[in-house]
């Protein structure tokens, strides 16, 4: 009974978190040999100013490139 757990910055459309857990979700029904009922796929979406790496935020990243 797999659980896919994936954390993700937010600021992907609903098609792109859909094609996310539909890609998940048919990588460990053919690698494990699960039901489909059993497969569990939960995405947590994370504010970018709360998602840092080598001290710096992702928003702050995105604020010094102009993205997002």
């Amino acid at each position: 009974m797999p659980l896919i757990d994936v954390s993700i910055a937010r600021g992907r459309t609903p098609e792109q978190l859909r094609a996310l857990i539909d890609a998940l979700h048919q990588a460990a029904v053919a690698t494990t040999g699960a039901a489909d009922e059993n497969v569990t796929v939960l995405i947590r979406e994370v504010e970018r100013a709360h998602w840092s790496r080598t001290n710096t935020t992702i928003a702050e990243r995105d604020a010094s490139t102009g993205a997002k």
